[in-house]
Formats: C-alpha cells, structure tokens, sequence
C-alpha cells in the first residue's frame, strides 16, 4: 500500500472563493453553523466578499481552518487516511485536527484567539527570497541584528523576518532572483511576537491534548510524534519559531512517504516538497471536484 502524507497550507493560500462548493455537503453545513456561532461571523460570507476580506488576518486564519478541516472530514469520510500529517504554519492547527490531537471546536477557538492577536500585531515585516545563495543568507542573519529565518520553506526558497531596518538591510545586501515584501501585519516567526506568544500559550494551556492518532511533524521540530506534551509544547513555541518545512519535507522523504496529498486552497505546499522530493508523488485536493470517489 502507498504510504501517504496529509499537509495543510497556511496564511497566503486563501483567495476570494475559496470552499464556495462545500455549501453543497449537510455535513458542511453543520461545520460552517458551528463555526458562525464561536466567530460572530460567517466564513462562507467572508470567502466570498469581493473586498478580499478573506486576506485581513483576522478572517484568514479561521476561514483556511473551517475550510480545510471540512475537506479533512470528507477525505475521512470517503476512507482515506495518511500516515504521517504535517501543516505549515496554520496549517499545523488542521494537523493536529487531522490527528484528533483536539476537536473541531477547540482548534477553532485556538486559531480564533490566534488570529485575533496576530491581527493586532504592527511591529516589523517579512520578505520572501527566491533563488538565493543559501550560505550568505546565513551569514547575513548572522550579522544582522533583529532579522530571523522565519520559513524555511526549500533550499531555493525562505521568508526572513525582524524589524524593518534588519529586513531591508538583508534584502538589499543579498544575491536573490526574486525579493518580495510580504503584506502581512507585523514579523510572525520571529522574537517581535513574543508578547503576542506569551498571551496565546496562556490560551494554549488551558486546552488539553490528546495524544495524536497519526503522527505529527511540528513545524519547530520536524520529528514524527504522537506525544501530546511534545505537540502543544511545539504549537507553544511555533508563532515566534522557524517553520522548518524544508527539513519536514525532507523528513516525509525519511519516513518512507510515496505520496502526499495538499488538502486545501493553493498549491503552494506541493510544489515547495517537488523541489525537496522529486519522487514523491503529489496531490491537490482544494475543492470537492478533487476529492476521491466515495
């Protein structure tokens, strides 16, 4: 049997649209019902205003949640199942739903709590790297006061974040095919959201976890575990720590996987791992006309 891996995609997947097929499933329905009555709001609604509403982080993060955690319940549903689940950034909330770490609603009402003080957050930037010598970008940050590797995403692609000064200076010093600053409202994945992590694992350390029924990889500690200490430990440290997806890829790789399956808008998480591992075999599943027959 192929041996198979479930990834989630986080903020910067979502688009004006998104989920507008799932309306279609009761079982939607009901999630989306439910997911109104914890947020105030509703996702579908805010998916498919023309502003772009679904891009202000305070809607994104819930709405990338509800959404992928529906196509997880079908998949589900349908009798697929992974070995191993990792999300990226975000993404890694639907993991630990995908692996029953917690349930619908506490994940919501984390990444709401999430997303609210993300939102609020004005200090720094982040800048994406495209085509980069790998060594200078070290030396660099190495250098360079108030700038961290916020997602390693693959050996030819990273997103560096800090105060303003520190970015800038790093961009403006490497040797890149593309520098992108990214709209985003403050340096996620790095010490400048400290307070901001400080109030949310107050949030994370009332909720209980389970142990995970598949293995996770974490984005801060790309090891498979199903521990739950180890998981919220991890989701603890994840808003200020280096998402390190290229080494999770790698990892999948490591693991035996031979297949991964991108459940969710986009398709940026598949064509990072293509680059990693060219002989695993990849999936998008972003809607209901790319689900599996029943």
């Amino acid at each position: 049997m192929t041996k198979t891996a479930w990834v989630f995609p986080g903020q910067g997947s979502q688009s004006i649209g998104m989920g507008a097929d799932l309306l279609e499933l009761e079982s939607a329905q009901a999630m989306f019902r439910q997911a109104e009555a914890i947020l105030g709001w509703s996702v579908p609604e805010v998916c498919q205003s023309q502003d772009d509403k679904v891009s202000n982080t305070l809607y994104t993060q819930p709405c990338l949640y509800v959404i992928e955690s529906i196509l997880v319940n079908v998949m589900s549903d349908r009798h697929q199942s992974p070995a191993i689940v990792a999300g990226h950034s975000l993404g890694e909330y639907v993991a630990l739903y995908a692996a029953k770490v917690f349930d619908f609603e506490i994940g919501l009402r984390l990444v709401q709590s999430r997303a609210l003080l993300m939102s609020q957050d004005s200090q720094g930037m982040m800048a994406a790297l495209i085509g980069f010598d790998r060594d200078q970008l070290d030396t660099l940050i190495a250098e360079t006061e108030g700038v961290v590797l916020a997602n390693d995403n693959n050996a030819s692609q990273a997103v560096i974040s800090g105060t303003n000064e520190a970015v800038q200076s790093v961009m403006n010093q490497i040797k890149a095919k593309r520098k992108i600053p990214l709209n985003v409202s403050g340096a996620f994945h790095s010490p400048l959201v400290a307070d901001a992590a400080k109030e949310f694992s107050v949030v994370i350390d009332t909720i209980e976890f389970q142990d995970a029924q598949i293995p996770v990889l974490p984005n801060v500690e790309p090891v498979p575990t199903t521990q739950a200490d180890t998981l919220k430990r991890c989701l603890n440290q994840q808003m200020t720590g280096s998402v390190r997806w290229r080494e999770t890829s790698l990892r999948l790789a490591e693991e035996g996987i031979e297949h991964v399956v991108e459940i969710g808008p986009g398709n940026v998480l598949t064509g990072l791992i293509k680059r990693t591992c060219p002989s695993v075999t990849l999936q998008n599943v972003r809607s209901l006309a790319d689900l599996p027959d029943a």
